[in-house]
């Protein structure tokens, strides 16, 4: 564990399989570990890989009125005041391309996207299976529906290769027409090249007034990779992805033994 600066101004938490326990709540002691870090005058800031429409409800349940990083980095919205403060879209031709890319690569895969907008929705071609059961998708009948509006990212996965295959497969057949990463177990993501959590977090830092290099930040997935190298702190939780545990200042518990809990209560003790 490498010793930690003396004083945070930013907590930059990721949401799935890190802040949410496995019931997707986040518990009491969580939430009174984020207020003693409020109340030390640290900012929270939320940064996901899901799409604002997919997480406006638990942040009415948090009462939360920040910032949030939405979609790999592609949305940065305003709880407070429902805005969407940016919004990247990946360019649907390019997502077509790309998706064609990989397939000549490892065969046939099934895609889903995150349209653009505080009311998008999440499409699903026939065959692709939702990481997330709890969230809402709509399916479609064919591929070409997907690019009936604009999106902010493509899913994609594989029937037999595993998610660091398809991902490496991916980067390889894709290049620079969108930036792929891996955000959760069946959830390999293509966003728009150059966006990422960590771009996210730079410019929600910003409109905060707040420098990234004085966060505290905590992850489980190789998403959270950019928005580690961005901040001061980064900690990985017990049974995230070797990738990220490999480059973590520390590693805590896993999400459903509080692990974001036990640090902040060190750090703001």
């Amino acid at each position: 564990m490498v010793t930690p600066p003396a004083a945070y101004t930013l907590v930059a938490t990721d949401l799935d399989g890190t802040l949410l326990r496995s019931d997707d709540t986040v518990s009491p002691r969580s939430r009174a570990a984020l207020a003693r870090a409020a109340s030390a005058g640290a900012r929270h800031l939320i940064v996901t890989g899901r799409a604002v429409p997919g997480i406006r409800a638990l942040l009415t349940d948090l009462a939360y009125d920040g910032l949030v990083v939405c979609g790999q980095g592609a949305q940065v919205y305003d709880a407070g005041s429902a805005r969407m403060l940016r919004s990247v879209t990946l360019d649907r031709e390019l997502a077509d391309t790309a998706l064609g890319k990989i397939e000549a690569e490892v065969g046939q895969v099934f895609a889903a996207v995150d349209q653009d907008g505080a009311d998008g929705r999440t499409l699903i071609e026939p065959g692709y299976r939702m990481p997330h059961p709890s969230l809402p998708a709509q399916r479609t009948g064919r591929r070409s529906e997907l690019w009936a509006e604009p999106v902010i990212k493509v899913l994609i996965r594989h029937p037999e290769l595993t998610d660091d295959e398809l991902a490496a497969a991916a980067r390889g057949a894709v290049g620079d027409l969108a930036s792929v990463t891996m955000a959760g177990p069946g959830t390999v993501e293509m966003a728009p090249y150059g966006v990422d959590k960590g771009t996210g977090v730079a410019l929600a830092a910003e409109l905060l007034g707040r420098d990234p290099a004085g966060a505290v930040a905590f992850g489980d997935m190789p998403n959270d990779l950019p928005m580690f190298r961005l901040s001061g702190h980064g900690v990985a939780m017990a049974g995230g992805h070797p990738e990220l545990r490999a480059v973590a200042d520390e590693i805590t518990l896993s999400n459903d033994e509080d692990g974001v809990a036990v640090v902040l209560e060190r750090v703001f003790a």
